[in-house]
């Protein structure tokens, strides 16, 4: 009997700009769904509250900024009661940070897993940037909480919120893909998007609307997706704040531009990423 040649599968990196590979994540669905979840419950591992903080820290923080910029400061809500209006801002805020930043340092934090076993490496970024969907799901149902608690209902153009927090999210995992491997060789990059992050807060509307700017400064102001995403997500929830315009297309596609040259840029330096871990 003839003996049967063996089977060999060779992994080697990519040359030059390639496809992006999303067959063959989507072959990995289930690592991924994996290591979101490992990602949500080790984030509240060892801790007296454990998921309770998913709820009390925004929460916190809303109580905090309404007294400051609601009470002191009397910044205007347009027309929405200041702590629902705070809230609503922090919680479309809160998701896009906590996907920035855990995408930055992805490959850092999975350095054990990165170095022993073959996967698409875009699955690390992927999972990490996913994760604070779960935070937002379960902060979200106190603010639809609020908004029936301030005697407001939920407007039809809610059908529209999905599109908004898929923005939010392709804007963390832009910014996440291009700086994810510049943080494995330089691990002060998490620290300078922490940073980034606590200015970049000032520059969205969660503590003030977009309507007291005006002019060529609210055209500019407009530029930041993630202003566009909270006046679009309060518009999609309340009815009320900024509606989208055709700006607001012009923005979703330069974030789509962004997503797609990290995506390539990600793909690209990937076969490096161990040498330099």
């Amino acid at each position: 009997m003839a003996r049967g040649k063996a089977h060999v599968v060779e992994i080697a990196p990519r040359r030059g700009w390639g496809s992006l590979g999303l067959a063959e994540v989507w072959e990995f669905r289930e690592l991924l769904l994996f290591l979101v979840w490992r990602e949500v419950k080790g984030r509240y591992r060892q801790m007296a509250l454990g998921p309770l903080w998913i709820i009390l820290k925004p929460l916190v923080t809303m109580v905090i900024l309404s007294v400051i910029f609601g009470r002191v400061a009397k910044l205007p809500s347009d027309g929405i009661p200041y702590p629902l209006f705070t809230y609503s801002g922090i919680l479309p805020w809160t998701l896009f940070a906590v996907a920035t930043g855990k995408s930055t340092t992805s490959l850092v934090t999975n350095l054990n897993v990165i170095s022993k076993v073959y996967f698409p490496r875009l699955v690390v970024p992927l999972a990490a940037a996913a994760s604070g969907l779960v935070d937002f799901c379960m902060s979200f149902l106190i603010l639809l909480g609020m908004v029936f608690f301030y005697g407001m209902t939920p407007s039809a153009n809610i059908i529209y919120l999905p599109a908004f927090l898929l923005l939010a999210l392709a804007t963390a995992l832009a910014l996440g893909l291009c700086l994810a491997t510049l943080a494995v060789k330089f691990r002060d990059v998490g620290y300078g998007v922490e940073h980034m992050l606590q200015v970049m807060i000032y520059l969205t509307p969660v503590v003030y609307p977009s309507s007291m700017l005006s002019g060529h400064w609210r055209e500019l102001y407009l530029l930041n997706p993630m202003a566009v995403v909270i006046e679009g997500f309060r518009w999609s929830l309340l009815g009320l704040g900024q509606p989208p315009t055709l700006s607001t297309l012009g923005v979703a596609g330069g974030v789509l531009a962004l997503l797609l040259l990290g995506t390539m840029l990600f793909r690209r330096s990937e076969r490096t990423v161990v040498d330099l871990m």
